[in-house]
């Protein structure tokens, strides 16, 4: 079967060629299959009550955000959120939930941050707004 011209096959791949690094995929924001990546490490109990309502919070005001509610260890949730490549990476765990803040990474520099869990939706609709006109 042949392909001629430039078919998304051949986009993606372009992509993703010029977009990685040993851990995995670097989605560019304007056409990553979700802007956010929210991790839970636990999700049960406060972190899991936290997480959905950040969740819904963040769908309402437009950013497409997956949720990973596998019941897995955190080394593996972290290991395939690098490999999926999402661009902005929130982690939430019981310990620094208890102390207000949450865990923001971005995919393509690994700054890792730590943020007041009340400013993560603005933060957050800022970081995806300003990623998105990179590429306008």
């Amino acid at each position: 079967m042949g392909c001629y011209g430039i078919g998304v096959e051949r986009t993606v791949a372009a992509v993703i060629e010029q977009n990685h690094d040993k851990d995995g995929i670097i989605w560019p924001s304007s056409i990553a299959p979700f802007h956010v990546h929210l991790l839970p490490v636990k999700y049960e109990g406060e972190v899991k009550e936290f997480s959905m309502k950040l969740y819904e919070q963040l769908n309402a005001s437009g950013i497409e955000i997956l949720l990973d509610d596998r019941d897995e260890r955190p080394g593996v949730k972290f290991k395939d959120a690098d490999l999926i490549g999402i661009p902005i990476r929130i982690t939430i765990g019981e310990k620094n939930l208890k102390q207000g803040i949450v865990e923001i990474k971005e995919r393509r520099n690994k700054e890792t941050r730590l943020i007041d869990s009340k400013e993560i939706t603005t933060l957050l609709r800022k970081m995806v707004s300003e990623d998105l006109q990179k590429y306008r």
